[in-house]
């Protein structure tokens, strides 16, 4: 395969690198790309070592070698993505789920890492993802902006980069939550709207939520979920709504999960 890309190939002693030789010297590290390879089946081999040499030998001098945590460490961020967008083969990216729907992944300078790249480094995936998490913190503080959604009110949470769901884990910093968490729209990679929960008038704000969502995930081509959610003890939830047609008038049926139900009760109880 590297006599395609027009390079002559000699593993390095031990077999842990590859050194191309050609048009230029590349180095091409295959401790992840064994260990990524042990995961699939042979028919899979060609494609992933193809692939492998490929991104090596595009790489150009002055660009780090993703397979070399010290080099990439401060470029790796993370975006949340929907699940469906992943295709067939979701294990080729690093992620995390965030929710039924939505998945947190590991990039790097925008594009997804891969396994064999993230297999080399000495930390684990969780731990990446952790560390691409704290660069997007790190990055900037989103900033607020208050709303009135047809008398509901909520906070729109914006930044000029894609990881603005990464800042639910300090949303306490943005806004004032309470042990019941918050409801959460996230129409765009670059923008969240929040609404604190504080009684059993967050049915309404799901309501608001909803439309508000479905409506601005309509107007931009980079829509990321037109859905609601509740955001609680690190954990992201959907809130299963659709607008029913009953005597010629249109409602919002909210299906809310168990957690969810038990929660609202309590509210219609006056805790």
């Amino acid at each position: 395969m590297a006599g395609n890309l027009g390079y002559d190939c000699v593993f390095e002693p031990g077999g842990a690198s590859l050194v191309l030789s050609g048009p230029r010297r590349v180095t091409v590290r295959l401790s992840g790309l064994r260990r990524e390879a042990a995961r699939r089946s042979r028919e899979d081999w060609p494609v992933l070592v193809s692939e492998h040499l490929a991104r090596a030998v595009a790489r150009s001098d002055d660009l780090p070698d993703v397979c070399d945590l010290a080099q990439v460490r401060s470029l790796l961020r993370t975006r949340v993505v929907l699940a469906d967008s992943l295709g067939d083969d979701p294990a080729r990216v690093i992620g995390r789920h965030v929710g039924s729907d939505l998945v947190e992944i590991l990039t790097v300078s925008g594009r997804p890492v891969r396994p064999e790249e993230a297999f080399c480094w000495p930390i684990t995936p969780a731990e990446a993802l952790d560390l691409a998490t704290g660069n997007v913190l790190a990055d900037e503080r989103l900033t607020a902006e208050r709303l009135d959604l047809d008398g509901t009110a909520a906070w729109r949470l914006t930044g000029s980069a894609g990881g603005a769901a990464a800042h639910l884990r300090r949303i306490a910093d943005y806004v004032l939550a309470s042990p019941d968490g918050v409801m959460v729209a996230l129409p765009h990679p670059d923008e969240m709207v929040v609404h604190p929960i504080g009684g059993i008038s967050v049915m309404r704000a799901i309501e608001r939520l909803w439309l508000f969502a479905r409506h601005e995930y309509r107007s931009r081509d980079d829509g990321l979920s037109p859905h609601v959610y509740w955001w609680n003890h690190g954990r992201l939830t959907r809130i299963q709504a659709d607008l029913v047609v009953q005597n010629g008038q249109r409602r919002l049926v909210v299906a809310p999960p168990p957690e969810f139900a038990r929660l609202l009760a309590d509210l219609a109880r006056g805790r």
